[in-house]
């Protein structure tokens, strides 16, 4: 059988189910995907059926009754059929045979209801009529409603005998979204013609670098958690502390991705479903091109594989050989400074931002030693709040590698400390009190001190005072430096240190 993915058509064994089809596709394990039903199956389940004819297209509804059932297990014999005549009362198509039973009474039938008639009461000859007034009359088969003409109803004065109805179809959107289920189901089982999308795909505003960056940032680990959705857009907040700049603004049309540059949830991304205004508190980042079938399911809690157009061109924590072949790629050139040596670790780019750097086509690339970067151990669980500092305030937040600007060191003194926000210090909470302070111990000084958001590392072990020299309640306790702390001999104030999470 049939099956298109990710729009690429698959030839599959019959029986095959949704893992067979998503094997090697864009998907990350446990998000959701939109299974698209066959156009056979679509006409089988819809209520609503677009009649094509010589003259025009119209759309019946069907009622939910027997006679409408024999007129869908009908379709194929009534595509093709043509205008047997036409009356100010009727106009009628066919002949062909059903099973629908003889009833002789005169019935009233309503403007644009579509129903069935017996010729000479024999359902062998049945004809699909469309009253064109209100009428009572004896067709043969009582009521024998099937629905009512909903739209193209312009078509009907224009019927002529000979007439046909070229094809019978579904009325779906442009998207087909309303005809798709979202599943996590690997052993969903497929159906011939049967369409799926495994991702979200979004194509990058290049009028919004900024934004485009935000978007690759939050993307970066291959998906996004849905936080809210409703009739109008799904929405991801998983980066929202973060400042944005004004970019582009267009009306926020079904597809549009934009981005929250003020107001609460800065940094919000909404996928939208529908068609909104132009808003001056949200950027255009892109548009998605595939996956709104996803988008148009997903509820609060699902996850959604996301890739984009454009990959991020950022070279830190590569060695500058490594940073130099994947800028090649893109057509950008590298200028390599600080350590230059194949081996050296890029722990600085500029400019940083994707589009940015693909515009100059050259970017800076700033080496180190592998020996000047520090692995670091974050404390996620206990710490959550401290550690979101310190990724903000280091640059790990959207970077591998991030930086420690030392703010006091003197040979001696048991510690060093290193510049914070104190802004944003201002809204650290007091965590768990230490018992002892150990020897690499990285610690916050919180809002209950004047220093507040000072960053510290601890030198030598302590039960009384911090890496920030504060005492237990003062300080915050986010996580540790790891392996031999040599290398922080003889730092000045000013100096950099450049620091990555070790892998657990």
């Amino acid at each position: 059988m049939k099956v298109t993915v990710n729009g690429t058509e698959k030839e599959l064994p019959k029986g095959a189910k949704l893992k067979d089809a998503v094997s090697g596709e864009t998907y990350v394990n446990g998000s959701l995907i939109s299974v698209h039903l066959s156009t056979d199956r679509i006409r089988e389940e819809t209520d609503d059926l677009e009649l094509v004819t010589s003259r025009g297209s119209m759309t019946l509804h069907l009622d939910d009754s027997e006679h409408a059932r024999i007129w869908k297990a009908s379709m194929d014999k009534i595509e093709g059929i043509g205008t047997r005549w036409v009356t100010r009362n009727i106009a009628a198509f066919g002949s062909f045979k059903t099973k629908v039973k003889l009833d002789r009474e005169a019935k009233m039938h309503r403007q644009y209801d579509c129903f069935f008639s017996l010729g000479g009461f024999d359902n062998d000859t049945t004809y699909m009529m469309i009253a064109m007034d209100d009428h009572k009359w004896a067709y043969g088969a009582g009521t024998g409603r099937i629905g009512r003409i909903t739209s193209g109803r312009h078509i009907l004065p224009l019927l002529r005998e000979g007439d046909k109805i070229l094809s019978i179809r579904p009325v779906v959107s442009e998207r087909s979204t309303e005809n798709a289920i979202v599943t996590k189901d690997m052993n969903y089982q497929l159906e011939d013609g049967m369409s799926v999308e495994t991702y979200v795909l979004v194509e990058l505003n290049k009028n919004s670098p900024m934004s485009s960056e935000h978007l690759l940032v939050t993307a970066g680990k291959g998906y996004m958690t849905i936080s809210d959705s409703c009739g109008s857009y799904a929405a991801c907040s998983d980066n929202t502390d973060v400042a944005i700049n004004d970019e582009s603004k267009e009306v926020r049309d079904a597809g549009r991705v934009s981005v929250r540059t003020s107001g609460s949830g800065t940094g919000r991304i909404l996928f939208y479903k529908d068609r909104r205004q132009l808003l001056p508190s949200h950027n255009d980042a892109g548009a998605a091109v595939k996956g709104r079938g996803i988008l148009a399911h997903a509820k609060a809690g699902d996850t959604v594989t996301v890739a984009t157009d454009q990959k991020r061109v950022l070279s830190v924590g590569m060695t500058q050989a490594e940073g130099a072949e994947m800028l090649r790629s893109y057509g950008v050139k590298q200028i390599r400074t600080g350590d230059t040596s194949d081996d050296a670790v890029i722990v600085e780019q500029e400019p940083e931002w994707t589009m940015h750097a693909i515009l100059s086509k050259e970017v800076e690339t700033f080496g180190v030693p592998k020996g000047r970067v520090f692995d670091i151990a974050l404390d996620r669980k206990n710490e959550p709040d401290s550690v979101h500092y310190m990724e903000k305030v280091t640059g790990l937040s959207h970077k591998p590698i991030g930086t420690m600007k030392v703010h006091f060191s003197f040979k001696g003194v048991p510690m060093i400390t290193f510049e914070g926000d104190e802004e944003r210090g201002k809204s650290l909470y007091p965590g768990a009190e230490f018992k002892k302070c150990k020897k690499g111990d990285i610690g916050i000084t919180n809002q209950s001190r004047p220093h507040c958001g000072l960053m510290g590392v601890r030198l030598e072990d302590s039960k009384e005072f911090g890496p920030t020299g504060e005492e237990p309640y003062g300080t915050n306790i986010a996580g540790s430096f790891k392996g031999d702390l040599k290398g922080l001999d003889g730092l000045k104030e000013g100096d950099i240190v450049y620091v990555k999470e070790a892998k657990q």
